[in-house]
């Protein structure tokens, strides 16, 4: 089976090549013929993933899927979200994101030892935080919903040279102690937010 996944990242696609198996052609959707940005304006992962996945289909009529993921930070509202990519800025700059994260923890954290000190007590896990993806697949024009999490919480300062985007300040459950970035990339897929979508969909696809 033929899917246009809403993707231009290989490394996204080969992932999502690796858990579906041989049985399915995952292409881009530049290989389709569409260069322009896809539009994702919506207020929620799930939205903006099925803004994408729409688009895909009323373009090319072909069965695709489109995932977005975001951190979801507990203390913070549930920030970045939607803005994981852009928090600190519409170049997407993911450096200058971990400061302004780290920045606004370290600040709660403040908040929070003054409040302690005149006996009222503040909020737990102020680091808490979570990895969320969610894929929207349409399939002969029917829509499905997988999603995967991956539950952990904010470093205080930056830590490996592995991965991308916030792992250096993500510090999963599965492995204590250790942002994902400090993790062999084969340990990171094991557990990872997208992957555990991916075989949601993948079992979905094979039933």
């Amino acid at each position: 089976m033929k899917i246009v996944f809403a993707t231009g990242n290989g490394g996204k696609l080969r992932e999502a090549s690796e858990i579906l198996g041989g049985g399915f052609e995952l292409v881009t959707p530049a290989e389709m013929g569409i260069h322009e940005d896809i539009p994702e304006t919506g207020a929620t992962l799930r939205a903006n993933s099925l803004q994408k996945a729409d688009y895909l289909w009323k373009k090319c009529g072909c069965n695709c899927f489109a995932d977005d993921t975001g951190l979801e930070v507990d203390v913070l509202g549930g920030a970045p979200g939607v803005h994981t990519a852009r928090y600190a800025g519409e170049d997407k700059d993911f450096n200058r994101n971990m400061d302004k994260l780290l920045d606004e923890l370290s600040r709660k954290e403040t908040e929070a030892s003054m409040m302690s000190a005149m006996g009222i007590t503040p909020k737990k896990h102020l680091r808490r935080a979570r990895f969320k993806s969610v894929i929207t697949l349409i399939i002969d024009g029917t829509h499905h919903f997988f999603e995967g999490v991956l539950e952990g919480t904010i470093a205080r300062s930056k830590a490996g040279a592995g991965g991308f985007g916030y792992d250096p300040v993500f510090i999963p459950d599965d492995y204590p102690g250790k942002t994902l970035a400090e993790i062999t990339e084969e340990q990171k897929n094991s557990i990872s937010h997208r992957g555990k979508a991916l075989r949601k969909m993948a079992d979905f696809l094979n039933a």
